[in-house]
């Protein structure tokens, strides 16, 4: 069978890789080189990179007979594209997002902008590591307490350039972190607050909501709804 996967998650990864194995004809759909990097290697898998529009993915789709979105729980916008783009092309799609739960820890927002507005006027350093496509969203906040966990890629790190912050502030690192290392973060830059999405076991959210235990300080959680 032909598949297209849309992923870059590491269960995205894994499932490709075991319905290649199984003699499907894959290939995976990844927004980053990153992601791409990733699935170098593994026998029998197609990669193909970037972020397309729902038209360019209808063109994409064809001669393929099932679509997959293995993509992250935030990636709304290209689920939304996917799932438009399979009904008008009548290809079958099946959703394997990772499932996120949420158990209530943290302060919960709506949104980085609204993460922004929270903390204004509250004093204390800032990591974020919701990524680098919302920085601007936190236009409001100083620089100077601003701290960004980002991917280390040309993109990411363009991005923080553009919003202004200082090179010592972005933190450019391939994760999931363990909570040794995320704690560490937090104590080496003073931070009192932590920007985050809740990723799933996955993307290493426990591993951060533990370190904001073991540190004392405050944590909070955009959701994805």
């Amino acid at each position: 069978m032909k598949i297209l996967l849309f992923g870059g998650t590491t269960e995205g990864r894994l499932l490709a890789a075991k319905l290649a194995g199984e003699g499907h004809e894959v290939t995976v759909s990844t927004a980053t080189k990153l992601g791409e990097e990733e699935l170098r290697g593994i026998p029998g898998i197609s990669v193909i990179c970037g972020r397309r529009s729902e038209e360019e993915i209808e063109n994409l789709l064809e001669g393929f007979e099932l679509c997959i979105d293995a993509t992250h729980p935030y990636a709304r916008q290209i689920s939304r594209f996917v799932r438009a783009a399979c009904d008008k092309k009548k290809v079958r799609l099946e959703n394997r997002k990772r499932r996120v739960e949420d158990n209530g820890e943290g302060i919960r927002v709506s949104s980085v902008k609204e993460a922004s507005g929270y903390l204004c006027g509250k004093p204390g350093n800032i990591l974020v590591t919701t990524g680098s496509k919302n920085l601007g969203d936190l236009a409001e906040l100083d620089r100077d307490r601003l701290y960004v966990r980002i991917l280390p890629s040309h993109e990411g790190i363009a991005a923080c350039e553009a919003a202004g912050l200082p090179h010592r502030h972005i933190i450019a690192m391939y994760g999931p972190f363990s909570v040794e290392l995320n704690a560490a973060l937090i104590r080496q830059y003073d931070i009192q607050w932590l920007i985050t999405k809740n990723s799933g076991v996955e993307g290493g959210f426990p591993q951060k909501a533990e370190a904001v235990r073991q540190t004392g300080i405050q944590m909070l959680v955009v959701g994805h709804d």
